[in-house]
């Protein structure tokens, strides 16, 4: 008894341990990367590559704490994006980006199905891989939002209603690819769609149509018990969602979407710093599990599936924007904004990996998922970089003639 209460109080030593260097070390990045005027995520992204899988240390103490607290992660950070946004304005963007949906699946599904035809790693791999490169990571593209200052601005409706109908059809796309996988057949695969398209629509109606009954249940003036009430419907609504085969992050965001006004307003204050700790875990947990030798092999491939991939996502977001009347700097923003890849496309390249389609598809994914979001990080502030740089060209144009108004004038007379 003695010896396992010495071995216990040892794990949890080790576990504080690690967790405390985590983040400690998550915190200095931070301030590196305010100094540096650079995005944090790629940096945290580099520091899970160190340590973990063939990295300088291994975690393992506190690899399954990680891990759920990554889950967490991802939750709060849809959670909070739903809080910026109404139910009215949810229902809008999803009727102006439905043809958009159509649209960028067949844009961002093509280049990744065609690379495993390509490559003969046959037809489930082909499913498999084109839904690795179709949707976007709802986690990063939150949390660059929330650090640029861009939930206010004008394309980001645009880009969650990409975002929300991307997660909406991973809803029905994963249990069909679970039962390609399973080898089911026709029917099995039916019966698989057509519980996913059901439970979909209920979320919806719930979250749409109920959103005030939903605010009267969280709402209070206290805010340890607004925090407790919020946190805790987030989980148990993400939980179910996950349960049923939907997204624990769309779960998460119509929570979100659902609680309005000053309840809203005083959630989001309570849970940021929340977010901001178990984002930052999200995002080097996904680092942890990702052997740096295992990389290498599939650079090359990843990279040009990076480059193809950026084209069009860019693509779709600009036309997604250009839909709802945004000016160009907003459509820009809005097409480099749908760059990154994260949480469910590695989740769909262990599906098939798991159930024994080409073992390659797993390093082919995580290299390719880095390699968007450093890429996303990299090109954020483009459209403002080149605002700037022709507003002080129209003024160099100008101060060049108040100093020499001939060329001017002589254009006039001519």
């Amino acid at each position: 008894m003695l010896a396992s209460g010495q071995s216990g109080g040892s794990h949890i030593a080790t576990l504080l341990v690690e967790l405390g260097a985590i983040l400690l070390a998550l915190g200095i990045l931070g301030r590196v990367a305010r100094r540096l005027h650079v995005p944090v995520v790629p940096l945290y992204l580099v520091a899970g590559l160190c340590f973990g899988q063939g990295g300088l240390l291994s975690l393992s103490a506190s690899e399954e704490f990680l891990r759920v607290s990554a889950d967490i992660g991802v939750v709060l950070l849809l959670v909070m994006l739903g809080l910026e946004y109404s139910a009215d304005e949810l229902k809008s963007s999803l009727r102006t980006q439905a043809p958009i949906g159509l649209l960028d699946g067949l844009l961002n599904a093509l280049p990744g199905a065609a690379l495993a035809l390509i490559a003969g790693w046959g037809p489930l791999a082909a499913v498999a891989l084109g839904g690795v490169t179709w949707v976007s990571s709802s986690g990063v593209i939150a949390k660059m939002l929330g650090d640029l200052g861009r939930l206010g601005n004008r394309e980001t409706p645009a880009v969650l209603g990409v975002l929300v109908i991307e997660d909406l059809m991973m809803a029905l796309y994963l249990p069909l690819l679970t039962a390609l996988l399973a080898g089911g057949g026709t029917g099995s695969v039916v019966i698989a769609v057509s519980v996913a398209v059901a439970t979909v629509g209920v979320v919806l109606v719930l979250a749409t149509r109920f959103g005030a009954h939903v605010t009267r249940l969280v709402g209070t003036e206290d805010r340890e018990s607004l925090l407790l009430g919020v946190l805790g419907l987030t989980l148990l609504v993400a939980g179910i969602a996950d349960q049923l085969k939907v997204s624990a992050a769309v779960g998460a965001f119509l929570v979100g979407i659902a609680v309005s006004g000053t309840v809203a307003e005083n959630a989001a204050e309570l849970l940021a710093p929340l977010r901001d700790v178990f984002a930052a875990v999200f995002f080097v947990t996904f680092g942890l599990s990702t052997s740096a030798g295992t990389l290498l092999p599939m650079l090359p491939i990843a990279l040009a599936l990076t480059v193809v991939t950026i084209a069009t996502k860019f693509a779709t977001g600009y036309i997604a924007a250009r839909r709802a009347l945004v000016k160009r700097r907003g459509r820009w923003r809005a097409g480099l904004q749908l760059i990154p890849h994260g949480e469910f496309s590695v989740v769909i390249a262990a599906l098939a990996v798991g159930a024994g389609v080409d073992a390659r598809l797993g390093p082919l994914t995580a290299a390719y998922v880095l390699l968007t979001i450093v890429a996303a990080a990299a090109v954020q502030k483009l459209p403002n970089r080149l605002a700037a740089s022709k507003v002080r060209q129209r003024k160099r144009e100008r101060e060049q003639e108040r100093d020499d108004p001939a060329p001017a004038l002589e254009s006039e007379l001519t």
